[in-house]
């Protein structure tokens, strides 16, 4: 096993220690933050620091890093309030990593990488259409993180667009049929494959493997006995 010390890391160059360090969270979710400024011109850019924060209020934390380049995502935001969270899937994944690419302000991404706008009446900013799912947000909390500068933007739920078929009647959505990706470090992209369901975790029973629609395997295996 190798052993990398704090000396070590601050040693290395710019480019492999940030790959380094983002690879060491594990698999992250990819998704397309889209925008669009009081002009009229749309954003798009990939994400992979979306978390769940809470779900009564419903809320949603990404990390936006520095800006001290111009970052329209978070300039976006701020003006307006109003944004979209856009699952990648193994079908656009490749114009979804595009999106990084630093285009001057007033170049759409959407038409840069050949993504569609999806506008849905009483929601300001765009959608991704070909993303399978998709929900909005208004901003409640912008915070400057003072220990790097990053700053986390916290949007609370108001729109969710999916396909019905993944939605379980236990409210779980089955996003690996969506094909939906992760990211790992910077710039891997992976599909995933389900191991398990698991049953509530309960100190005095043993866990049991459910159905991806939320039923025990073992209850189920009786009911066809």
């Amino acid at each position: 096993m190798k052993h990398i010390s704090s000396s070590d890391i601050i040693q290395m160059d710019q480019r492999s220690r940030a790959r380094l360090i983002n690879s060491l969270s594990g698999f992250k979710s990819a998704n397309l933050v889209a925008t669009k400024d009081n002009h009229e011109c749309s954003n798009l850019a990939i994400v992979s620091s979306v978390f769940h924060l809470g779900a009564s209020p419903a809320l949603m934390g990404m990390i936006i890093r520095p800006d001290g380049v111009p970052r329209d995502t978070l300039s976006n935001i701020k003006q307006t309030g109003s944004y979209t969270i856009n699952h990648v899937s193994t079908l656009i994944y490749r114009r979804a990593h595009q999106t990084s690419a630093r285009y001057e302000a007033d170049v759409s991404e959407f038409k840069a990488v050949g993504l569609t706008e999806q506008y849905i009446e009483g929601i300001f900013a765009p959608f991704v259409e070909q993303s399978q799912l998709k929900f909005s947000l208004q901003l409640r909390q912008v915070t400057p993180l003072a220990i790097n500068g990053t700053v986390l933007v916290i949007g609370e739920v108001e729109h969710i667009i999916v396909d019905q078929h993944c939605i379980k009647a236990d409210g779980y959505l089955d996003i690996e049929s969506l094909e939906s990706v992760a990211i790992s470090g910077l710039d891997s992209y992976h599909q995933t494959q389900r191991l398990d369901r698991l049953s509530y975790a309960k100190p005095d029973k043993p866990l049991s493997s459910l159905t991806v629609d939320g039923m025990s395997l073992s209850n189920q295996n009786k009911s066809h006995s």
